[in-house]
């Protein structure tokens, strides 16, 4: 129904992000929930009249049941690997409570909500995919219908399982793997889970209940590993599978080599270690598609990539919560001592120039001084458990609010005078890094970088002073390698310097949801 207003929770994530422009094409109203509505706002649809950005949390029933008021139907798109870790089951039970309480109160048509396929009754399930069928029960409980569609293996540039299989694939010509490696799978595009999506939304006549979706295949990991080597022009992989290699053990192999971490490569090794198959067809009936073979999904997947056209990614849905202290620099509010380094140059070049190199960091661009230094780091925090480097950036020249860069998280992005990064690596304390740029009225700017960091207990106060003379090193050299970089040359500096408490009081600006 044109013009109704759908609620979307889980909006900024990999699905919900290309969901929005979908619904929006079709001439619905969306209201996207998120936990930040900076985030939001940051999206190529976040300034859209026709969107109305939402603040909240799943784990907020009275936020849940003020995004609900008014809309006609929602989907429910989250799951909380990321932001939960080992504790996501628990949190999306209660999610899932807030959701169908919220739906209730409201008076919503519909819910809609994307799971996973697995037969519920194999004793082998994965507590992910259990913990999902929960969800599925939890909702259908409650008074408002339920649509629910069981997806396996998503293909699509950006996905995790997708950045899972390509660098697996692209960096290991050799593979000792675990056993499911030969597990039936039936992976699926996500243009296709897109268009059931918005078919389950527009078709009101389709009845509540679960369906399986799926690709036209039915493949093993191997196969498909084999079918993306072909598709990248890679040879062969060879594939030597072994009983001892247990799923917690293959999440630790794939964090190692691939940039998805432990956390999430668990429950998706988890997940193909049992078959995965749609075993009903029911939705074709319903929602007829021409299905996307998994080589067309692969390949178009690939020209994504290539192109920098990735619309969204597995990292977006990351939490952006900056630490209590980044709201005010005073030592007695923080409970401790934010521990400073700053250094600042003036160089002869309007902010305009400046800020285009400072937006390409990271990434395949790198920092621009001490890269070979900046590589061990990620090597020592992909060692660690953490990020390390090789997230990447989702756009070589684009960011947004919200976007993970390397180890950093976007936390305030304002063209082009500030950059606040939140570090996300394995670290005994928190640490903010700030970029910015102050023009000096006479075609000058004065380019500045500010590390913060709180420390945790002894270990991170020999952190920061073992560290400390490399920061001076890097900060300098990256001042000058970024004006080099802007053709720009510099009129003096770089030097030491200390922010002002007014400065420091206004470091993070505040972002608490609108009532």
């Amino acid at each position: 129904m044109e013009n109704e207003q759908v609620l979307v929770v889980g909006a900024t994530g990999y699905v919900g992000g290309r969901l929005v422009p979908r619904l929006l094409s079709a001439g619905y109203r969306v209201r996207a929930l998120g936990r930040s509505v900076e985030k939001l706002a940051c999206r190529p649809w976040g300034r859209n009249p026709n969107v109305e950005l939402a603040g909240g949390d799943v784990l907020d029933a009275d936020s849940m049941e003020r995004a609900a008021d008014g809309c006609g139907a929602a989907f429910y798109l989250v799951h909380s690997m990321t932001a939960q870790k080992k504790a996501y089951a628990r949190a999306d039970r209660t999610g899932a409570q807030n959701m169908a309480a919220a739906a209730a109160a409201g008076g919503l048509d519909r819910i809609i909500y994307l799971s996973g396929l697995g037969d519920p009754d194999d004793a082998d399930l994965s507590p992910h995919l259990r913990s999902r069928h929960e969800v599925e029960t939890i909702l259908a409980d409650g008074p408002v219908p339920v649509v629910v569609l069981r997806a396996a293996m998503i293909l699509g540039s950006g996905s995790a399982s997708f950045e899972m299989l390509r660098y697996l694939t692209e960096r290991l010509p050799v593979m000792i793997t675990p056993r499911w490696v030969h597990t039936p799978c039936q992976p699926i595009a996500i243009r296709d889970i897109l268009a059931y999506l918005m078919g389950s939304l527009v078709k009101t006549d389709l009845p509540p209940g679960t369906y399986d979706i799926g690709g036209p295949d039915v493949l093993s990991y191997r196969e498909i590993i084999d079918i993306y080597a072909e598709e990248a022009g890679l040879a062969r992989r060879r594939i030597i599978p072994v009983p001892l290699l247990t799923p917690k053990l293959s999440a630790y192999w794939i964090h190692l080599i691939t940039p998805v971490p432990a956390d999430i490569a668990q429950p998706l090794a988890e997940g193909l270690a049992v078959p995965v198959v749609c075993r009903e067809h029911r939705i074709q009936d319903r929602i007829p598609l021409p299905l996307t073979p998994c080589r067309e999904a692969v390949r178009i997947a690939l020209e994504r990539v290539r192109q920098n056209m990735v619309e969204t990614c597995w990292s977006d849905a990351g939490t952006l919560t900056p630490p209590e202290w980044a709201f005010c620099g005073d030592a007695d509010y923080t409970g401790g001592t934010v521990l400073e380094c700053g250094y600042r140059i003036r160089i002869d070049a309007p902010p305009e120039a400046v800020w285009d190199p400072v937006i390409r960091m990271g990434g395949k661009t790198g920092y621009y001084f001490g890269d070979s230094l900046w590589w061990l780091r990620g090597a020592l925090d992909r060692l660690a458990g953490g990020m390390g480097l090789r997230r990447g950036r989702r756009h070589p020249t684009e960011l947004q609010v919200g976007d993970a860069l390397d180890f950093w998280r976007v936390m305030v992005l304002e063209p082009p005078r500030r950059l606040i990064l939140l570090a996300e690596m394995k670290m005994p304390g928190e640490a903010l890094l700030e970029i910015r740029i102050n023009p000096l009225g006479d075609g000058t700017s004065e380019f500045e970088f500010l590390s913060r960091f709180l420390p945790r207990g002894l270990a991170g106060m020999l952190y920061w002073w073992t560290l400390y003379p490399f920061h001076q090193w890097i900060f300098r050299g990256m001042q000058k390698a970024i004006a080099r970089a802007a053709g720009r040359p510099i009129l003096s500096g770089p030097r030491r310097f200390t922010p002002k408490i007014p400065d420091a009081c206004t470091f993070i600006p505040d972002r608490t949801p609108p009532e």
